[in-house]
């Protein structure tokens, strides 16, 4: 199934649901139509509060001690909080069920430049409706940005080796471009190391990582799939992808990610031998689909090779 498969499913449902709760406080209780629609809204805020509650819960009882100039405060966790509850909204409520209605084509060409173009690998229940943001900023700084949409959703992540190697393929060639750049957000950074392990670096000049899970996630114990199962910390999938020599890196690899994120758990998971490492204070683990600051330290280490 594809992500956007799953999400409009579960978008009916949940609608179904409420328009039960209408039938029932109208007709039984008497209420006023206007009061059953505030009250589908509620149920509708508080069922998505409820989620990121966990993740924040779990990111407490599992966390790491932030590295010096990395930690926050209440006031900047409560903040933080409030913008991953409304990045996930967006993101699962509106962008990736409709991201065919949304989100235009990528726009690839020969340049003569010298930069090589962008792949941007998505992450868990994820698709290229991720990056709708994002894309329009490395599109702005002058970089081309190429998307792609894994599938089956709860698929093994070895499984996408071949999908990636895919469009890898198309993108160099639609740009002429013997190599391209991997981005990867969360699992796309494993699906990343995945194709590095099976295919090598030939084609890949560099890999930037936002957020990934390089040692696992304890949340990946509330997961589904295969691919949940190998993100949980010690798996035997994660320990063959971190085995010396199994899955070497591109030149001026990088690794950005939170000290304080709410999906990838422990917060040091995100560390990768042979990668530059830059840790950031207070972002969601799905804000950085819309940060402003993850756009620019992005950008930078774009321009640093």
């Amino acid at each position: 199934m594809k992500a956007a498969t799953l999400h409009r499913l579960m978008l009916a449902g949940e609608a179904l649901f409420y328009l039960l709760i209408g039938f029932v406080t109208v007709t039984r209780l008497g209420w006023l139509p206007r009061q059953a629609v505030g009250l589908a809204m509620v149920l509708a805020v508080l069922g998505r509060a409820v989620i990121i509650a966990t993740t924040f819960l779990f990111s407490r009882l599992y966390a790491a001690a932030p590295p010096p100039g990395c930690a926050i405060g209440a006031g900047r966790g409560i903040a933080m909080a409030l913008r991953e509850l409304a990045a996930f909204t967006v993101l699962f409520s509106a962008v990736m069920p409709f991201e065919g209605l949304l989100m235009r084509g990528d726009r690839l060409g020969r340049r003569e430049d010298g930069r090589p173009p962008l792949l941007l690998v998505h992450g868990y229940q994820c698709n290229r409706g991720f990056w709708i943001w994002l894309r329009r900023r490395l599109d702005q700084a002058g970089w081309q940005a190429a998307t792609i949409s894994l599938a089956p959703v709860f698929g093994g992540i070895d499984g996408y080796v071949d999908q990636l190697e895919r469009r890898i393929d198309e993108v160099c060639q639609a740009t002429g471009s013997e190599r391209l750049i991997l981005v990867g957000h969360s699992m796309g950074g494993l699906v990343s190391r995945a194709y590095l392990r099976a295919r090598g670096s030939g084609k890949v000049a560099r890999l930037v990582t936002l957020g990934s899970p390089h040692h696992g996630s304890r949340l990946a114990l509330l997961g589904m799939g295969e691919n949940a199962r190998q993100m949980i910390p010690e798996s035997g999938w994660l320990a063959g992808l971190n085995a010396p020599g199994a899955a070497p890196l591109p030149a001026a690899a990088a690794s950005i990610y939170s000290c304080q994120d709410n999906y990838v758990m422990p917060q040091d998971s995100p560390r990768l031998d042979g990668a530059r490492e830059v840790p950031l204070p207070g972002i969601g683990h799905l804000e950085m689909a819309f940060s402003p600051e993850i756009a620019r330290r992005l950008l930078e280490e774009l321009e640093r090779a």
